[in-house]
């Protein structure tokens, strides 16, 4: 059996405030943690084999308080970089006028000086191909950007066909047979089982 779940890391400030964080190193909020925290159930339904992390740090605290052990770190997993972007608020953004968020939401637009979105795909795609080789149940915790990629890649569903991916959530790819088929997206503990309020 060769299946690939991806976990995005728990919330943090720069997420609370829709901010967009691509490669800046933020930690882990409280909300972020309580996340982490109820998805651990879910992920242990799975009992992953192999685990592997973004190098970033929001990424490992979330592994942490999911209970697993990490076997490594895999740059192929970070956020893409976003350029001019990092940093600047979903108000700010649109508030512009020029319809570019929504375009790169959509995946038709590129930040200036972001990481280009085949560069994206291509290194998941790469990353992707030696877990399938090594067979096994793989748990990587990663970040929204190569979830979509991943989404793309195995799939075919285009970032503009896809909901956002939330904070502190889990997606399931089944590779074990002669397609990749797609078991669950976005899985996440309600707002009750975190423990804090939605506002």
């Amino acid at each position: 059996m060769t299946m690939l779940l991806l976990v995005r890391h728990g919330e943090t400030d720069w997420n609370a405030e829709r901010r967009l964080q691509g490669r800046e190193d933020r930690p882990l909020s409280a909300r972020g943690r309580g996340q982490a925290r109820a998805l651990a159930p879910y992920v242990a339904r799975y009992r992953p084999d192999h685990v592997t992390c973004s190098p970033l740090l929001r990424t490992q605290q979330t592994a942490q308080l999911l209970g697993v052990t990490v076997s490594g770190l895999d740059p192929r997993w970070q956020e893409a970089d976003l350029g001019a972007w990092t940093g600047r608020t979903h108000e700010e953004l649109v508030a512009t006028g020029d319809g570019g968020y929504a375009a790169w939401r959509a995946g038709s637009y590129l930040p200036p000086g972001a990481e280009p979105l085949t560069a994206l795909r291509l290194r998941v795609a790469a990353a992707i191909e030696d877990l399938v080789a090594a067979g096994g149940v793989h748990l990587v915790v990663t970040h929204g950007g190569p979830i979509r990629a991943a989404c793309q890649t195995l799939v075919a569903l285009e970032p503009a066909a896809l909901v956002p991916v939330p904070p502190g959530s889990l997606t399931v790819f089944d590779l074990g047979g002669p397609r990749p088929r797609l078991r669950a997206f976005n899985v996440a503990p309600g707002p009750e089982e975190v423990g804090d309020s939605t506002d």
